[in-house]
């Protein structure tokens, strides 16, 4: 059957594909969609795949500005563009503890030079390691693994008479959510939290307002966003209320105050900071390891199908749909990243460090590329990855006496290339799945991932920067609830301070939801998150819940509301990063209005108001065929 797939371009036709339009949008978007992701990632521990959305942009100039018709182009800027936002995703669940430590006087603040050189080792690995299984997963199990998000961003690519409308709709989602996120954090004339005190059960109730929440909410599902509130309600609607009733005059670890006096001062947030995100800690943890161990089987076989991928790979096959780089080439750089890793001072790995990453980065990244293939991008473990990296390596530094400050940092170091690698590997492997139907190129799609990958570590360290000197990262404007956790596991192992019996509550609680067949890591996530996240995020998972029914007996109506969402989701991200500069720049606080006018919890809920409506009239809109 493999054999008699036919491409939308035939091998033997040669279109515009890799060319100066392509890369430079590609480059652009990657850009844009990496700082916007990470921004997302370090406030809600969540970040959504980007290649729709950069093919959507693409056709919209391509076709409809530019008034060119090629598909492959557009596909080539997806594929770059798309890069940006894996790395990106990678390096935030890790990277910023360093700057965490570098607060608490642990470690010295990294340098731009150390965050660029990581993300840049772990994103051209990524993609390398991915190169020999392209002939195993992609062609060879055509038919068998879906791999859902490159079938999708190929048919929308397909879709081309539709790429000025749907370009319009993301466009349309970025601009709102640029005016909503000014108003609340630029104006500061709406709140950005609405919250009502439940006195009766010693909690609260609490809702973000911002758009890329609920489009995050809608992206997901109502399924998915329904499990995160059900986390969320077992955090504020159990176990503080339980905390706080039973707890008293007791001073429990690792709070320094008593019980009491916490919920006095600081209310049921206070309990939260001290005593639930641990319990969350444990679940997201426990979680992330039953991902892996219930795929163990898939992992097995994977491994097995990626020695057998780079017997069969060839790079230098005359057929144009089959040429991948050379071998020789991938070998050489994957020496090359090895030896950077190892020998430059600015990142601190030791020898036994590099050898993990090879290790973990193959393994892993072939796990990835079949896990993607078959779950999609967006349910990929990449941080239960990341999790069982950081406690091997942990344990392996600190068995060889690597301990301290500096094999915290090595560990860190490991823990984000592996991390990077898993999310960079994933991410080609989808792109390399759109090409395949499409008729690109691989050898040019595998370059264009490579360039995004460059572009992106040259980038990704620069926006880290900014955001922790505009708010830092663990406060309430960037919690990095993905970092803290990995933060936690290392502390943990290399001093053994974790507050334990909290941690192994929360290893209990996804125990149990394991045991109920409910998805672990959604559940824990939203233990672990604030509630007033989860809230929102519930809100846009009822709105794609309602317009599902609506157009239950229609065909994937749900395109034009994940496009916009999209949207809302980027355009969110852009402007947090522009008050991230203007905040740095002291411009933030010349804008700010809320002392001379503040519509308070009315101003928010009207806005919560406005949002649903738009979201509601986009996705509901119907398609034109």
């Amino acid at each position: 059957m493999n054999e008699e797939f036919k491409p939308y371009i035939p091998a033997e036709k040669v279109t515009p594909e890799f060319t100066v339009t392509s890369v430079i949008m590609g480059v652009l978007l990657a850009v844009v969609f990496g700082a916007a992701n990470a921004y997302l990632g370090l406030r809600v521990g969540m970040t959504v795949s980007a290649s729709i959305p950069a093919a959507v942009i693409s056709m919209g100039v391509i076709r409809v500005i530019m008034r060119k018709d090629s598909i492959l182009e557009s596909n080539m800027v997806q594929t770059i563009g798309s890069a940006g936002e894996s790395l990106a995703a990678g390096a935030i669940f890790t990277m910023p503890v360093l700057f965490l430590w570098a607060k608490d006087g642990v470690v010295e603040q990294p340098s731009l030079l150390t965050i660029s050189l990581i993300a840049l080792c772990g994103g051209v690995l990524g993609v390398l390691f991915m190169v020999p299984l392209r002939n195993a997963l992609i062609v060879k199990e055509h038919g068998v693994l879906p791999y859902p998000e490159g079938t999708a961003c190929a048919e929308v690519l397909l879709a081309g008479e539709e790429g000025g409308a749907s370009a319009t709709t993301v466009f349309a989602g970025m601009g709102l959510a640029a005016i909503f996120k000014f108003v609340v954090d630029g104006l500061k004339i709406i709140p950005g939290v609405v919250t009502a005190k439940i006195s009766a059960l010693k909690t609260e109730l609490s809702a973000e307002v911002y758009p890329a929440l609920i489009g995050v909410g809608y992206i997901c599902g109502p399924k998915i966003a329904s499990y995160m509130f059900a986390g969320g309600i077992i955090g504020w609607f159990v176990l503080i209320p339980a905390i706080v009733t039973f707890g008293g005059d007791t001073i429990l670890y690792p709070g320094t105050d008593t019980i009491a006096n916490l919920y006095a001062n600081g209310g049921a947030s206070a309990i939260w900071g001290s005593y639930i995100r641990y319990i969350g800690a444990g679940a997201v943890a426990a979680g992330g390891i039953m991902s892996l161990i219930k795929s163990m089987p898939l992992i097995v076989t994977t491994f097995v199908d990626a020695i057998k991928g780079i017997k069969g790979g060839k790079g230098s096959n005359s057929i144009r749909t089959q040429q991948d780089l050379d071998m020789r080439f991938v070998g050489i750089g994957i020496l090359l990243m090895i030896m950077i890793i190892w020998l430059l001072p600015q990142i601190p790995v030791t020898l036994l460090g590099a050898v993990l990453i090879v290790l973990f980065g193959f393994f892993f990244g072939a796990v990835s590329s079949r896990m993607v293939g078959i779950v999609g991008s967006s349910n990929n473990p990449v941080s239960g990855m990341a999790i069982a990296t950081l406690l091997i390596a942990t344990l392996c530094l600190k068995g060889t006496g690597d301990n301290g400050a500096h094999g915290m940092t090595g560990a860190i170091a490991i823990g984000s290339i592996i991390c990077i690698i898993a999310a960079m590997a994933g991410d080609t492997s989808q792109d390399l799945k759109t090409g395949y139907i499409l008729g690109a190129t691989p050898k040019k799609q595998q370059i264009g991932e490579l360039i995004g990958a460059v572009i992106s570590a040259l980038t990704i360290g620069g926006v880290l920067i900014l955001l922790d000197s505009a708010w830092g990262f663990g406060t309430e404007s960037l919690s990095a609830p993905q970092a803290t956790l990995m933060r936690m596991i290392v502390e943990g192992v290399m001093d053994g301070n974790l507050p334990w019996t909290l941690v192994f509550i929360g290893v209990f609680i996804a125990i149990v939801v394991e045991i109920l067949g409910v998805a672990v890591l959604p559940v824990a996530i939203g233990l672990y998150l604030p509630l007033e996240l989860s809230a929102t995020i519930m809100i846009g998972g009822l709105i794609r819940h309602f317009v599902d029914m609506k157009h239950a007996k229609e065909e994937d109506e749900a395109g034009a509301g994940v496009l916009f969402c999209s949207g809302l989701i980027a355009g969110e991200g852009l402007v947090g990063i522009i008050m991230a500069i203007l905040t740095v720049l002291k411009v933030a606080d010349k804008l700010d209005m809320s002392d001379k006018f503040s519509t308070g919890a009315v101003g928010g809920i009207i806005l919560m108001a406005i949002m649903i409506g738009c979201v509601g009239k986009f996705a509901s809109a119907k398609k034109k065929r």
